[in-house]
């Protein structure tokens, strides 16, 4: 593992939430505009009947987006894991915390991430990196950060771009598929794959289903770009912008999933669609193409920086707009939405 001094540690992270979540590093296109919904005059459905409930890992939630894992400063973590973690019980959504390895390293950390207290009743999502697998992260400490949660699954986040323009990068991914496998048939607790915004491709999905991974989190391109954040970390040129373009959009990273789903041996997979989705719109054309769960991250963050209040709008302003797309596309449930085609418009993303 890199270093575990809590300064450098600090830095990194206060980095990674100013630096994403200034304009510059929220760039691309995921894809979103490249659709459209087929306008529906005569629904024939009761707008206040239409029902945004679906299920995940085995519980109820009011809406089918959740606050998806993210990165959070030292000094804000666990002020924002807190306002994040009470506004998602109170709507009734899922919830993924940020990397759980710097709790490991540094043991005085775990309060930042104890979360369960405030959110008993919803989905929450353990998470780190896959890469630490090579690292020295073991069996007992991937269930320490389950436990430290009270998670109801785990997320391992892959980053290859992020780790190769990351200054102290950990970029070691040699022979990670075999490793994960063996955490899968030792750990009960479902895992996830996350990218970190640049998509997960078709042949990579299929490899970690063939590794015993059930649930995949897209993360396209288009959201947060990791690559521009690390590239204007610690002056090393201009590697950040060259590669701030580099992935696969989140539209096209979800059909690859759906794709794939559809096929009789994958049956059993679940979809997280996410990476820059910013509007009910989004969340709408997102669960078309093939999204069982829509992941989102930014923008809760900037709302979590605020107040719980402002989170909680967030959630409604995001809840309505999904609504109302049900609404124009004729769509009562989760399930009839999933059903509904998109048009598409134009295959350029710039």
């Amino acid at each position: 593992m890199t270093s575990n001094n809590p300064t450098d540690i600090r830095k990194r992270k206060n980095d990674h939430l100013k630096i994403s979540l200034s304009p510059k590093a929220q760039i691309g296109n995921p894809g979103f505009s490249n659709y459209r919904f087929v306008h529906n005059a005569l629904p024939e459905i009761n707008f206040d009947q239409i029902d945004t409930k679906t299920s995940f890992l085995g519980k109820k939630v009011n809406l089918p987006f959740f606050i998806s894992c993210m990165t959070g400063g030292m000094e804000e973590g666990a002020r924002m894991n807190k306002c994040l973690a009470s506004a998602a019980q109170k709507t009734g959504i899922a919830m993924g915390v940020g990397s759980q390895r710097i709790a490991i390293e540094n043991p005085n950390l775990k309060k930042q991430f104890a979360v369960r207290k405030y959110a008993p009743d919803i989905p929450i999502l353990a998470n780190m990196g896959l890469v630490q697998l090579n690292y020295g992260f073991a069996i007992i400490q991937i269930k320490e950060l389950v436990d430290m949660v009270k998670a109801d699954a785990l997320v391992f986040h892959i980053n290859p771009i992020q780790e190769a323009i990351q200054p102290e990068g950990d970029r070691n991914f040699e022979k990670l598929l075999p490793k994960l496998k063996k955490v899968i048939n030792k750990l009960s607790t479902p895992i996830i794959i996350k990218e970190v915004g640049f998509g997960l491709s078709e042949d990579v999905i299929r490899k970690l289903y063939k590794a015993g991974v059930r649930i995949v989190d897209t993360a396209g391109w288009g959201g947060t770009n990791w690559a521009y954040v690390e590239g204007n970390r610690r002056n090393i040129g201009d590697i950040g912008e060259t590669f701030s373009e580099w992935g696969i959009p989140t539209t096209e990273s979800i059909k690859a999933a759906k794709r794939i789903k559809d096929e009789g041996n994958y049956k059993k997979m679940i979809i997280l669609g996410s990476g820059g989705i910013r509007t009910g719109i989004d969340i709408a054309k997102a669960i078309s193409l093939g999204a069982d769960l829509v992941g989102i991250a930014a923008p809760f963050a900037k709302a979590a920086m605020k107040s719980e209040k402002e989170t909680i709008n967030l959630i409604e302003k995001l809840a309505q707009e999904l609504k109302v797309s049900m609404f124009g596309v004729g769509a009562k449930t989760i399930s009839e939405l999933s059903n509904i085609p998109l048009t598409k418009i134009r295959d350029s993303f710039n």
